[in-house]
């Protein structure tokens, strides 16, 4: 059979990836329990590089807040976000008026289009015990046609990602949290309806992996024309296509091969994005990802003057009550509780 692994790499700071997706990054931060302003004791703030701390110092960093860790207001366009929250609470806000707080498995998926301010900020709810967070953020590209469509705000709802189990002749399982794609009819719910992943054809695919000691799973093909990604980032020791991948690396695959995955003696972590490419030029100027030079230009005059809609809540780095439970509150004024 012929080998599928095209590329071994090890994973920087942001993961590489390929079309259609720009960024994707993955932290971990074992913040301590929380005070009454919803951020960590001020002493362990002292000596850090508040406003951008991305270095991990006592287990976490601050990222761009100076009281709640997290990430203040700030502007997108021509993208989506994709979020994954796999331990911990996300306090979402947004120019549109949207909000929400999510965790524990759940996902937010944010198409930008023509433009939104959002602000993402950790919240340490937990007084007495610490507060773990894990997440994931993944941007993907919208082609030409759709870079200026309405801003979108969606939750997809742990309760509503299938998983995908499968068990080896030991008895030993893959799960696979089919976030978008599909996986033997488990497909993943519905995302942004301007989404490159919104249509089939385009075989994207957001997988999050998680292989008992000793199992063994075989991902399942897609066309030779969709850019697949397979990411290694806990566990220990694993094999794919009788290749060891060395953990915190990726492999690039050819997804139009069968691809066995062998687990050694160690639970492991793995994300796979997919996707066929859009195959646009890509322009990036921090946040805004557009397909020319003066279209960027464009974004950043417009952002200068209209603030994309200006800034609804009573700070850039607004948390909710920390009393509410997971939440979603969209657009039209429409509110889910779970």
């Amino acid at each position: 059979m012929a080998n599928p692994i095209l590329r071994i790499s090890p994973l920087g700071f942001p993961w590489e990836t390929s079309d259609p997706f720009l960024f994707c990054v993955h932290h971990e931060d074992f913040y301590p329990k929380g005070e009454a302003n919803l951020g960590p004791d001020p002493e362990l703030l002292k000596g850090r590089n508040i406003g951008s701390d991305f270095t991990i110092k006592d287990g976490f960093r601050m990222y761009h807040g100076s009281t709640v860790p997290g990430f203040p207001a700030h502007p997108h366009r021509g993208f989506e976000t994709v979020t994954i929250a796999k331990k911990g609470l996300i306090d979402h806000a947004d120019s549109l008026g949207a909000a929400g707080r999510f965790g524990g498995g759940d996902v937010q998926w944010m198409t930008a289009g023509k433009g939104v301010q959002h602000s993402e900020m950790f919240p340490l709810l937990d007084r007495e015990n610490p507060n773990t967070l894990e997440i994931f953020q993944i941007w993907l590209n919208l082609p030409k046609k759709d870079k200026m469509v309405a801003p979108h705000f969606g939750m997809l709802w742990a309760e509503d990602i299938p998983k995908y189990v499968h068990t080896n002749n030991g008895g030993l399982t893959t799960i696979v949290d089919v976030i978008a794609g599909a996986i033997d009819g488990n497909k993943g719910p519905k995302n942004s309806p301007n989404s490159w992943a919104s249509n089939p054809d385009n075989e994207v695919a957001i997988w999050t992996i998680k292989m008992e000691p000793g199992a063994t799973w075989t991902l399942p093909t897609a066309s030779e024309e969709a850019h697949r990604t397979l990411y290694f980032y806990k566990g220990g020791k694993l094999t794919l296509a009788e290749t060891d991948l060395p953990l915190y690396n990726s492999a690039i695959l050819n997804a139009s091969i069968p691809t066995i995955i062998e687990n050694g003696e160690e639970e492991s972590h793995l994300l796979l994005l997919q996707g066929k490419p859009i195959n646009e030029p890509v322009v990036q100027h921090g946040p805004f990802v557009m397909n020319t030079s003066d279209e960027i230009n464009q974004a950043m005059s417009e952002f200068r003057m209209t603030q994309f809609g200006g800034w609804p809540w009573p700070t850039h780095d607004h948390a909710h009550d920390e009393h509410k439970g997971r939440f979603a509150k969209y657009v039209d004024g429409s509110i889910e509780e779970k």
